[in-house]
């Protein structure tokens, strides 16, 4: 829904309340921003990633470029019908670095009407550009978004632009009453901000009363605050969120090994966390995925030691169905293994720390984690040669 309709909506919403009781799924309007910092600002953006190339888009108009080679990048989106947005670098000098940019900001299709958006940085592999403005049509009326790209020109097998959101949404809303701060971030910058997903990297976020502004819950079905379960909707173009206190929601069990202390599991419902309780955790029915497990424990001088598996993919998927029990073998034993390599006349180590289901583990003491522990003592036959070497991670 555009930003223009929203203004008018805004005062109508307010007119209704003061009149009648408020309805739970009252439309709660935030504020759109955009920085050139935006990611950095907000540590919930990640970019997409598209090669570029140099064959010309076919169809598309292009402008008189300076030069004889530029490049071609194709960001993908579905608030445009065709499905994505070409982007096209030129250079300013023909040995320059790629330093000029044309994107297709009013969707029609072409780059020939578009003006030049100057790089702000320039550094020996990357350039730099935005926000860079775009503007949607929508059914309710245009739609204003913003990129922030990063282009890597390396070498003809690695050239590519990193593309970031560049705005995102904030705002006061009303939650049981009580007054609290919402942020609402398009995550995998696709220029919508309602996606759901079994994937982490494919599910927008947002934080409700979170000053820290870190990685917050992901747009979800449900969403939970103080204890309580909402159903949450999220508006496509990010201007408003509903929250209803959700009823009559069906749950199931999942069970995990007694030694883990907190699972996260997330899913189109949602990204929950949760303290098992001798190894037993309850979950809103539907299909989820183990986003971290943890296993807390204190040895004799008093010293909390934390393991963490993370990255599971695939391999922790799970279905919660009302009434049954879900189980997943996750935890311990975690085992070491080291790599060995032969790069010339150099032999290379690394080490990895793999949980059952081959997720990666990282070992953690007092909330600090340990990446030295692990130590290789190398000599020669003759022993005229011994040192002691730190195996990174793989």
């Amino acid at each position: 829904m555009g930003r223009k309709t929203s203004i008018l909506l805004t005062v109508w919403i307010g007119f209704f309340v003061f009149t009648f009781p408020a309805g739970a799924q009252d439309e709660q309007w935030l504020q759109y921003h955009s920085e050139r910092e935006a990611n950095r600002m907000m540590p919930d953006m990640q970019s997409s990633t598209q090669n570029a190339v140099t064959d010309k888009p076919e169809g598309v108009k292009l402008p008189e470029f300076k030069t004889q080679k530029p490049y071609f990048v194709r960001w993908t989106t579905p608030m445009v019908a065709s499905g994505g947005l070409w982007i096209a670098l030129d250079r300013s000098s023909e040995q320059g670095k790629p330093d000029l940019l044309y994107i297709d900001s009013n969707a029609n299709g072409h780059l020939d009407d578009e003006e030049i958006v100057k790089a702000y940085q320039t550094e020996q592999y990357y350039t730099y550009f935005g926000p860079v403005k775009v503007v949607f049509d929508t059914e309710d009326g245009p739609v204003t978004y913003h990129l922030n790209l990063r282009f890597m020109d390396y070498n003809d097998l690695n050239r590519r632009m990193y593309i970031y959101s560049g705005g995102w949404y904030e705002g006061e809303i009303t939650v049981a009453g009580k007054k609290k701060y919402c942020v609402l971030i398009d995550h995998n910058a696709n220029g919508t901000f309602n996606d759901k997903s079994l994937q982490s990297g494919q599910c927008d976020r947002i934080q409700i009363d979170r000053k820290d502004r870190q990685e917050g819950p992901w747009v979800g079905n449900y969403i939970q605050l103080d204890g309580v379960f909402y159903n949450l909707e999220v508006s496509r173009d990010g201007a408003f969120v509903k929250l209803a206190k959700a009823e009559d929601m069906k749950f199931g069990t999942i069970r995990v090994p007694e030694t883990i202390t907190e699972l996260a599991a997330g899913g189109e419902n949602g990204l929950f966390t949760f303290q098992p309780d001798k190894g037993v955790g309850k979950l809103p029915t539907g299909k989820y995925r183990v986003d971290h497990w943890q296993i807390d424990r204190k040895d004799e001088k008093g010293t909390s030691w934390t393991l963490q598996g993370t990255y599971l993919n695939e391999r922790g998927d799970f279905e919660i169905t009302e009434g049954a029990e879900a189980s997943l073998e996750i935890g311990e034993p975690v085992t070491a293994s080291l790599s060995v390599r032969l790069n010339g006349e150099n032999y290379e180590f690394s080490k990895s720390l793999k949980g059952p289901l081959g997720e990666y583990v990282s070992l953690s003491a007092s909330g600090r984690e340990i990446n030295n522990l692990w130590k290789m003592k190398a000599g020669n036959e003759e022993g005229t040669y011994e040192k002691l070497y730190p195996i990174p991670d793989q």
